[in-house]
This record gives structure tokens, sequence and C-alpha cells, in this order.
């Protein structure tokens, strides 16, 4: 997780839902620079999952998915971060 700090954008927030214990690597320079922010966050229950693919669902959202081969990572890193 620490390689993915530098990648936040400037009041970027990193949330850690998953549990592990290996620690993450950050310089104070690195969040105080952007502004960046680490936090942590219990995942919902089951039904908080349900719930939000119902919404989902009424709603009609739906994800833009990409798939590029590793090789083409720098590019398909540049075409997400142009939006």
């Amino acid at each position: 997780m620490s390689e993915l700090i530098d990648g936040l954008a400037p009041n970027g927030k990193f949330i850690v839902v998953g549990i592990s214990s290996d620690p993450i690597g950050v310089t104070p320079l690195q969040l105080i620079s952007g502004e960046r922010v680490i936090q942590g966050s219990a995942v919902g229950t089951p039904t908080d999952s349900e719930d939000t693919l119902r919404f989902a669902e009424l709603s009609g959202v739906r994800p833009m998915i990409e798939t590029y081969p590793l090789e083409r990572a720098q590019e398909a890193f540049a075409r997400m971060m142009s939006g």
C-alpha cells in the first residue's frame, strides 16, 4: 500500500478497509505536501453490502472497466489520471 500514497491527488484520502499486519510506510512530507489523509474503516455488515448493491441496481450505477495488459500499465495509469 505504501507505493500508492504518492498516487493520491491533493486532498486525497487513502482508506484502508482490509486487515493486514504489514506496516504502511509513509513520510510526513508525503502527507503534508499534498494535504493527503490516511484513514482506516471497518467494513460494514453483509446487510450494508446488500443495501449498497440494491441502491446501485435501482439507480443504474454501473462500473466503467477497461483492461490493459501489464506492459501497457503506464498508458492505463495516464488514461485513468486524465479522467
